[in-house]
């Protein structure tokens, strides 16, 4: 059983009542903030994050307060399966403890342990290609929400009863102004990208991109496949030099022999020198399901007790998790109708991060989805020598490399297209294209697919979708339609 020490951040006595829950025992305790567990009279249990406010300096309390406050925006606007849900929040009032009164304290979920419990062991992790992939599932939720982590590691990534996966903690979250959002220069050295230092700092706090967490899920994977990190030193500082040493390219990526050589080529893609050329979310959540073997996202999970989601910050009574039944989850229900059974599981993830590239009007994954189906029928394989059209999306090569990622672009493509390259690039196609139409009267998803299949210049040219393209427009429209998500078309 977890003891208190000294170490702890806050110290709350066994017994002590937060609102209708009692503190039944210690969890864990990181620098700012103790977590324990504490029970309702009913029996339920739940987690109870303390961050405290009486025994710490001005400059701490508003740092505190700030961290509190972007916690609690995280669990207010981003709600998944694999983020940790937030039940209640309470303010303690306790004029005899000056050192819990006025404290914050967070109801969350109650997870069985951390990866940290066993990363610690210093053994590879069983079941890590699938904890992997739950939390790309995380991962991909926040960043298509244009929100970073900022703190990813594995006492942040939480283990649930049925064995599920839970990211937690997110004191060090940001919102995405643009390209980037701002965090306090402070975090796990040894999760922390060489290119963090360098950023200057501002009122705002040093810059952070998505691009952060890819790092940072990296170097945790390497944890659970080998129980250490994949730059090795006896401390973290000495491991942050070899990994600045690294990202320098001073010194080169010495990875394991004993992580399977697909994972390998996974975590070092993670590791990329080059921000832009390590890969999204939703692409790393694609390459996991290829190398589990197990694409289908849908596989039913053991019967559990259904999470209920609250809508906003509201208290949640004994009997709010009391529906049992089985849960089929399908990380890309938000995006994609789930009944939609002709779109190919392994290629949703790349279909969500086309298209959820941009803001622009008309852009969504269900259109990207339409494009394929109309283009291809989803076949990677399609070849039309005599059009020079190739793979899923029907790209010219010639043409593809200008939507390629920036560290690949301008380089033609061999054959065969794969669809990591083809799917990403019909995003990107419809970010640069779609703006360019915008003075064009129609439905500017469609106007998309119709440059698609012709070129902007042809759209703007003609005001509209030509005919002798319509009915192939028509059908994606038809297929758009029916692979929208159902909370879109009620």
């Amino acid at each position: 059983m977890s003891t208190v020490d000294d170490a702890w951040a806050v110290t709350v006595p066994t017994g002590y009542r937060v609102g209708e829950w009692e503190v039944t025992r210690p969890i864990a305790s990181g620098s700012w903030a103790s977590v324990y567990e504490g029970r309702r009279s009913c029996g339920r249990v739940s987690a109870l994050k303390f961050l405290p406010t009486g025994t710490v300096t001005r400059r701490q309390v508003r740092h505190l307060r700030d961290m509190a406050q972007r916690e609690i925006r995280a669990h207010d606007r981003l709600r998944h399966d694999r983020l940790i849900g937030l039940h209640e929040i309470i303010t303690v009032d306790d004029a005899e403890r000056p050192e819990l009164d006025g404290a914050c304290v967070l109801v969350t979920e109650r997870a069985e342990r951390s990866l940290a419990d066993l990363v610690t062991q210093g053994v590879p992790v069983r079941r890590t290609p699938r904890i992997l992939a739950e939390v790309c599932e995380g991962l991909a939720h926040m960043h298509s929400e244009k929100w970073v982590h900022g703190d990813l590691k594995p006492s942040n990534i939480l283990l649930m009863a049925d064995g599920s996966v839970r990211l937690a903690d997110f004191g060090l979250s940001a919102e995405l102004q643009g390209t980037h959002g701002y965090l306090p220069p402070i975090g796990s050295m040894d999760h922390l990208p060489p290119e963090r230092w360098g950023e200057p700092l501002t009122v705002k706090g040093n810059a952070v991109r998505t691009s952060a967490d890819i790092w940072a899920l990296g170097v945790t994977a390497c944890q659970l496949f080998t129980g250490r990190y994949p730059f090795a030193a006896p401390t973290a500082r000495g491991r942050y030099v070899a990994a600045a040493e690294y990202a320098a390219g001073h010194r080169g990526l010495d990875l394991p022999a004993s992580i399977p050589e697909g994972w390998r080529a996974w975590i070092a893609a993670c590791l990329a020198r080059d921000v832009r050329a390590r890969p999204t979310a939703f692409e790393l959540l694609h390459r996991a399901r290829v190398l589990n073997g197990a694409p289908d996202p849908t596989t039913p999970l053991p019967r559990r007790v259904a999470r209920s989601i609250v809508a906003g910050l509201l208290v949640v009574g004994c009997t709010a998790a009391s529906t049992v039944q089985d849960v089929y989850h399908d990380p890309f229900a938000r995006w994609l109708n789930p009944a939609a059974t002709d779109i190919p599981d392994q290629y949703k993830g790349l279909i969500v991060e086309a298209g959820t590239m941009c803001d622009e009007p008309g852009l969504s994954p269900a259109l990207v989805a339409g494009m394929l189906k109309v283009e291809s029928g989803f076949d990677p394989g399609l070849s039309d020598p005599a059009g020079n059209e190739y793979g899923i999306a029907r790209w010219t090569p010639a043409v593809l490399q200008y939507y390629l990622p920036n560290d690949r672009r301008g380089t033609v493509p061999s054959l065969p297209l794969t669809v990591e390259d083809s799917i990403p690039a019909v995003g990107r196609y419809l970010c640069v294209r779609l703006p360019l139409m915008s003075s064009v009267p129609g439905d500017p998803g469609l106007l998309g697919a119709a440059a698609f299949r012709s070129s902007d210049d042809v759209i703007r040219r003609e005001n509209g979708v030509p005919e002798r393209i319509r009915a192939h427009v028509e059908k994606v429209r038809a297929a758009r339609d029916r692979y929208l998500p159902t909370s879109a078309v009620e």
